[in-house]
């Protein structure tokens, strides 16, 4: 098995100070105003404007729910293109997406006066999906060619920053039908990891079309050997979520829900017929319950799911589809729903749909009080805004002003314990 080298490089032996006083936070998140139980900030992820090539920065408020914040001669400047974000504990992680070129992960944490101080740089494999898992932060780089049927994976461990292991998949065997399996993301449940994926041909004509549109698969691993547990099947629906977005959701019971919307192609035609829906797999099971189904096109029309920010409780925001082109892909309107009574409501006081440039997407917050999500919106006449949704009434309100800047993640990150 090819080994892959994680350069920790100068960063690691001088800041092993900060590293040490890193802890996992069991505290909850803050609200918007800055008055929960955790001491932290607010991390807002900016690219200035009318610049090409370059990075996110990263500036710190205390506040999402009103204000200004400019990146004008303000926050941490980062390097690369192309950035992403998680947290574990503490700690902030960004992630370089290479484009073919090595990647790198680089660690933030606040220090004693609420500024972000850089703990470790380090380089890595340019990665489709990561996320934390224990005290590890799990990364997949993923095959999506005719030359390669091997996808890799690798651990790095937060607590020491050292690489705690990698393996191989062969995605090819795993799909079983003659395409490649392709993760969309993962999620830690329970002691193991959840990955689905779609079937693509990757046969450098078709890439990311599929013989199989009205199939969704769960791969199952046990962890932390990251050995196959089972595949969960389903033809209810098309796959779960889509390339570098997570579906899938685990509730405050431990169930989990997953969402689908009818995107699959072959040749850049649309050749899904199932509905845009959420399907259910009980707490402790590893199967999808057949008497639970919320079909959202029933609700929705031909506007699908893009990507979901939940709220808890069973509430999720969904950043929806335009219903006259789904296949673009990209969020320009919004909607509540409630996966348990399985209601569904189009929000309200967000930008007019076509002027909608920008939306933070994945790297949006809610605090977890089953009503509250914050979103970054940028529309066409410059303005990136962190909009506060109200699940209750469905409705929307301007907050935060990002000033020579389009808002890309929004993220709490406490402060160390």
């Amino acid at each position: 098995m090819k080994t892959t080298k994680f350069v920790l490089g100068a960063f690691l032996a001088l800041n092993l100070g900060l590293w040490s006083g890193c802890s996992k936070s069991e505290g909850a998140a803050d609200a918007g105003g800055g008055s929960g139980a955790t001491a932290g900030k607010f991390i807002i992820a900016a690219t200035p404007a009318a610049t090409e090539g370059v990075a996110d920065y990263l500036l710190t408020v205390d506040n999402l729910d009103a204000g200004t914040l400019s990146t004008k001669n303000n926050g941490v400047e980062q390097d690369g293109t192309w950035r992403y974000y998680t947290t574990s504990g503490n700690l902030f992680f960004s992630m370089l997406y290479g484009q073919g070129n090595p990647g790198a992960v680089t660690a933030y944490k606040l220090d004693g006066s609420g500024s972000l101080q850089k703990v470790t740089n380090f380089q890595t494999e340019t990665v489709q999906a990561f996320a934390p898992v224990d005290n590890d932060i799990l990364l997949m780089k993923i095959a999506r060619s005719a030359s390669s049927d091997i996808s890799h994976w690798y651990k790095v461990n937060t607590e020491t920053l050292q690489l705690a292991g990698e393996g191989e998949i062969n995605t090819r065997a795993l799909a079983g039908n003659g395409e490649l399996a392709h993760f969309s993301w993962i999620t830690q449940v329970g002691d193991k990891v959840f990955a689905p994926y779609f079937s693509i041909k990757a046969d450098g004509v078709d890439g990311f079309g599929t013989k199989y549109p009205d199939s969704s698969w769960i791969a199952v691993f046990n962890y932390p050997d990251m050995s196959l547990n089972k595949v969960i099947r389903d033809n209810r629906t098309s796959f779960i979520g889509a390339y570098f977005t997570d579906g899938l959701e685990v509730d405050e019971k431990g169930d989990i829900y997953a969402y689908a919307s009818p995107t699959a192609t072959s040749n850049g035609t649309i050749t899904s017929t199932t509905p845009c829906a959420f399907m259910r797999i009980n707490s402790g099971t590893t199967a999808y319950d057949q008497s639970y189904f919320f079909n959202i096109s029933e609700k929705s029309g031909s506007s699908y799911i893009r990507y979901k920010l939940y709220l808890g409780n069973g509430v999720f925001l969904l950043g929806m589809t335009d219903p006259e082109n789904p296949a673009k892909g990209s969020t320009d309107r919004f909607a509540v729903a409630n996966v348990y009574d399985q209601t569904f409501s189009w929000v309200t006081g967000t930008p007019d749909p076509t002027t909608v440039t920008s939306v933070s997407y994945l790297n949006s917050y809610a605090p977890m009080d089953g009503k509250t999500g914050y979103v970054g919106i940028t529309t066409s006449d410059g303005k990136s805004i962190v909009y506060k949704f109200d699940a209750g009434s469905a409705t929307a309100s301007k907050g935060l002003e990002v000033e020579g800047g389009t808002i890309t993640a929004i993220r709490w990150l406490p402060a160390e314990a």
